[in-house]
C-alpha cells in the first residue's frame, strides 16, 4: 500500500467562487451506428467539477454513498463502513438538491435517481464558511416512492450501523420518513500517557500512566421527516423534523499512575462523555419572479437538553485510600434559532446574490457538581453578504465581500465581548481547455469563540491541572489563498497546487500557572501560518476494471502565542484502489489522518486502512470487509507546552471484520427535483467537561 500511496494523491482547495449557471449536460452518450462516443468523466466548470455517473457506477451501487465511492472522486474520502466524507482531513458538506444534508441522507439516495454529482471545492459567501461542498442531483418519482434499508454489523464487537428510509409521492408533493442507529458498546480501549510538569520555581514532576485497560460506547440515532411542495420554476416549500440522540458517549481509561516524586504508585479511573437529545426544526421558501429574480427564505431551530460529565480518581494502590476524587457534571438546555433570507439576479452570463443572516444562541448550564449553580450565556451573530459572479470568453470571477457581527455574554458575571469582523473573497478561473485549467482562489472566514472556550466557571482535571474559559475572546479571521492546476489526460486526471494559509488571532488553548494550579485556558493567538503542496490524481490501471485515487499533502507551519513559537512539517493522505468487475467489488483503503499544530499541541486523528468485498444482486447488496486488518489504530496528540509537556495515545482494539446487506426497492415514474438554494447555518452549543 506505501509504494502506491506514494503515486496517488489528492486535491485541496478551500475558497470561494459562486455557482455559475448551470451549462447544458455534456456527458451524456451518443450513439451513431455502431460507432459509441463518450464525453469525459469529470467536466471542469467555472466553479466546480461535475460527475456523471456511468452505468457501471450505478450498477455497482446500492446507495448515494456507494456510488459516490464508484466515482473515485480524488480529492474525496469515502467510507461506508465508518459513514464518512472528508476532503483534506476535514468534513465535507454534503448537499441533495442545494439542501444540506447528512451522510445518512446521501446513504438513502437511490444510484439510479442520481443524475450527477457537483464538486464545489471553492464554494462562494452564501454557503457561510464551508470548506468544500458535494452536492449531489438527483430526481424524484410523481407518484410510487421507494424504501431502502442498510445494514452493518461487526462479527467480534458490538459495533453496527443500521439504516431505514422510505419516500412516498403525490403529484408536487413528497413525504420521507427514515431513521439510523450507530451501535458502538463496550469497545476495548487503552491509553499510553506520559507528562512533565515544570513548576514556576523550576522544579518538574513527572508522571506516567501505564495501561490496564478500558472500553468506549459511542452510541447514537436519529429520525427524521419531511414534507417537500415542489412547482418548478416557481415555488419551492420544505419542512422538516429532524431528532438526534446520543444515548451513550463514554471513554474510560484505567490506568497505573507512576511518579518521580517519590510518590507510591496510584490506581487511575478516568471517565468523560455526554449524552443527550436534539431535535430541530426547519422550514425553507424559495419564490421565482419575473426578470430571472429569486427570493429564498430559510428557518431553522434546535434545541438541545444533554449532559456532560467528567469522572477522575486517584487511589493508592497499597492502601486504596482516596487521594483526588474529582467529578464534573454539567446539565445543558440551549437553543438556536436562525434564519436567512438571499435576493438573486441573474443574467445571461453574470449574477448577484445578496442575503443576510442572524443567529441566536440561548444557552443555559447547570453545574451539578457546584450545587446546581446556574449560568446563562447569551450569543447573537448577524451576517451580511454580496457577491458578484462574472463570465467572460475563458474567465470567469467572483468577487464578493461579507460582514460578521459577534456579541456574547454570560448573563451572571456580565462578561462577554462583541466585534466586527469583515470577509472578503475572490476566485479567478481561467479554462485553458476542456481538460486543462487554473484556478487562483482567495478565501476569508470568522471562528467565533465556543460556549466551552469562553466559559469562566472553573473545572478541575486532575489533582493539579484545572480549566478555565476566557469570556474575553473575540472572533478570531482565518485567510486562505490557492493556485491549482486541473488536468485530464488519457487514463489520468487530477489537480495539483500550493496554498497559503494564516490565521493570525486563531483561538488557541494555553498553559499558564495561577497560584498552585496549572490552568488550562484560552487565548486569541499571535497566530498560525502555514504552506501546504498538494497533489491528486485518479489513475484508471485498467480501464473500467481496476482504479486508484488519492491525495497526498505536504506542510509546514508555525504557530505562535504567549510565550511559545513552534513549527511543524508533517504530511497526510489517502489512498483507494477499486477493481470491479461482474457484480464485485473490491475496495482496499489506506488513510493518514492529518498532524494539526494548534496552539502548543500537535494531534493527529485516526490512521485507518479498510479492505472489503461487495456484490450486488438484483435489489440486493451484500459487503463484508475488515476495519483495520493491518497496523495498531492510534490516535493521540504531543503537547509542547514549557509548563506541561505530554504524550498521549489512544489505543483501540479495531481490527474488526464485519458483514453488511443492502436491500432497495423503488416504484415510481421520475422527474427532476428542485434545488435548495440556500442553507441557514448554525448549531447549538453544548458545554464540555474536563478531561485530560
Amino acid at each position: 500500500m506505501k509504494p502506491a500511496l506514494t503515486l496517488i494523491c489528492a486535491l485541496i482547495a478551500t475558497g470561494t467562487v459562486y455557482a455559475e449557471s448551470e451549462l447544458a449536460d455534456t456527458t451524456s452518450v451518443r450513439q451513431l451506428d455502431e460507432i459509441v462516443v463518450e464525453a469525459p468523466k469529470v467536466i471542469r466548470k467555472a466553479d466546480m467539477d461535475v460527475y456523471h455517473p456511468s452505468q457501471s457506477a450505478v450498477d455497482n451501487a446500492k446507495n448515494g454513498v456507494q456510488l459516490l465511492a464508484n466515482l473515485m472522486i480524488p480529492a474525496i474520502s469515502v467510507s461506508e463502513a465508518l459513514g464518512t466524507i472528508t476532503s483534506a482531513g476535514q468534513e465535507v458538506q454534503v448537499r441533495i438538491n442545494g439542501r444540506q444534508s447528512s451522510v445518512e441522507q446521501v446513504r438513502n439516495l437511490l444510484p439510479s435517481t442520481i443524475k450527477r454529482v457537483e464538486w464545489i471545492e471553492s464554494p462562494g459567501l452564501r454557503y457561510n464558511g464551508a470548506g468544500k461542498v458535494l452536492n449531489f442531483i438527483v430526481i424524484n418519482p410523481t407518484v410510487g416512492g421507494s424504501l431502502m434499508v442498510n445494514t452493518m454489523q461487526a462479527l467480534t464487537t458490538t459495533f453496527g450501523n443500521y439504516n431505514t428510509n422510505a419516500k412516498f409521492n403525490f403529484g408536487r408533493s413528497q413525504f420521507e420518513i427514515g431513521g439510523r442507529y450507530k451501535l458502538t458498546e463496550n469497545l476495548k480501549v487503552h491509553r499510553d500517557y506520559t507528562e512533565t510538569l515544570t513548576y514556576p520555581d523550576g522544579h518538574t514532576t513527572t508522571r506516567e500512566e501505564i495501561a490496564r485497560g478500558g472500553h468506549s460506547d459511542n452510541s447514537m440515532g436519529s429520525f427524521w421527516t419531511s414534507y417537500n411542495y415542489i412547482k418548478p420554476d416557481t415555488t419551492v416549500i420544505v419542512v422538516e423534523f429532524n431528532g438526534f440522540f446520543k444515548p451513550t458517549n463514554e471513554m474510560e481509561y484505567l490506568g497505573i499512575m507512576r511518579s518521580g516524586a517519590n510518590q507510591s504508585d496510584r490506581l487511575l479511573t478516568d471517565i468523560h462523555g455526554d449524552k443527550g437529545f436534539t431535535p430541530s426544526l426547519s422550514a425553507y421558501w424559495e419564490q421565482h419572479l419575473a426578470g430571472n429574480q429569486t427570493v429564498v427564505v430559510d428557518f431553522k431551530s434546535q434545541f438541545l437538553t444533554g449532559r456532560t460529565f467528567s469522572d477522575y480518581i486517584e487511589l493508592d494502590a497499597e492502601t486504596l485510600d482516596y487521594l483526588h476524587d474529582i467529578h464534573t457534571s454539567i446539565k445543558d438546555r440551549n437553543q438556536l434559532y436562525a434564519i436567512e433570507a438571499d435576493y438573486i439576479k441573474n443574467w445571461n452570463n453574470s449574477r448577484l446574490t445578496a442575503g443576510a443572516s442572524y443567529n441566536a444562541n440561548r444557552n443555559r448550564s447547570t453545574y451539578e457538581n457546584l450545587g446546581g449553580e446556574v449560568f446563562h450565556q447569551r450569543q447573537d451573530k448577524v451576517y451580511l453578504f454580496a457577491e458578484y459572479f462574472r463570465r467572460i470568453n475563458k474567465f470567469a470571477i467572483t468577487a464578493g465581500i461579507g460582514a460578521q457581527y459577534t456579541n456574547f455574554l454570560f448573563r451572571e458575571t456580565n462578561l462577554g465581548s462583541h466585534s466586527w469582523n469583515i470577509r472578503p473573497q475572490a476566485t479567478l478561473n481561467y479554462t485553458i481547455s476542456q481538460k486543462h485549467s487554473l484556478r487562483l482562489n482567495f478565501v476569508t472566514w470568522q471562528s467565533t469563540p465556543s460556549l466551552s472556550e469562553t466559559n469562566p466557571t472553573p473545572q478541575q482535571i486532575d489533582g493539579i491541572q484545572w480549566r478555565i474559559g476566557n469570556p474575553d475572546l473575540k472572533t478570531s479571521n482565518s485567510y486562505m489563498l490557492t493556485l491549482s492546476y486541473n488536468f485530464q489526460v488519457p487514463r489520468v486526471y487530477g489537480t495539483f497546487g500550493i496554498r497559503a494559509y494564516t490565521s493570525p488571532d486563531a483561538i488557541t488553548p494555553l498553559f499558564e500557572w495561577q497560584g498552585d494550579r496549572l490552568v488550562n485556558t484560552y487565548e486569541n493567538s499571535r497566530g498560525l501560518k502555514n504552506l501546504s503542496l498538494f497533489i491528486a490524481p485518479q489513475i484508471e490501471i485498467i480501464p473500467k476494471w481496476l482504479v486508484i485515487s488519492g491525495y497526498m499533502d505536504w506542510r509546514t507551519e508555525r504557530m505562535k502565542g504567549k510565550g511559545y513559537s513552534l513549527g511543524n512539517s508533517d504530511w497526510y493522505g489517502y489512498a483507494t484502489l477499486r477493481l470491479q468487475h461482474w457484480g464485485f467489488t473490491l475496495t482496499a483503503q489506506y488513510m493518514r489522518a492529518q498532524r494539526n499544530l494548534w496552539g502548543e499541541n500537535i494531534s493527529w486523528g485516526e490512521d485507518m486502512n479498510i479492505i472489503d468485498l461487495k456484490y450486488n444482486w438484483k435489489s440486493w447488496g451484500f459487503t463484508a470487509g475488515c476495519l483495520m486488518p493491518f497496523g495498531k489504530y492510534d490516535q493521540g496528540s504531543v503537547n509542547k507546552s514549557k509548563w506541561n509537556t505530554s504524550e498521549q495515545h489512544m489505543r483501540l482494539n479495531f481490527r474488526l471484520p464485519y458483514i453488511g446487506i443492502n436491500y432497495n426497492l423503488q416504484w415510481g415514474h421520475q422527474k427532476r427535483k428542485a434545488n435548495k438554494l440556500i442553507n441557514v447555518g448554525g448549531n447549538v452549543d453544548q458545554s464540555t467537561a474536563g478531561g485530560r
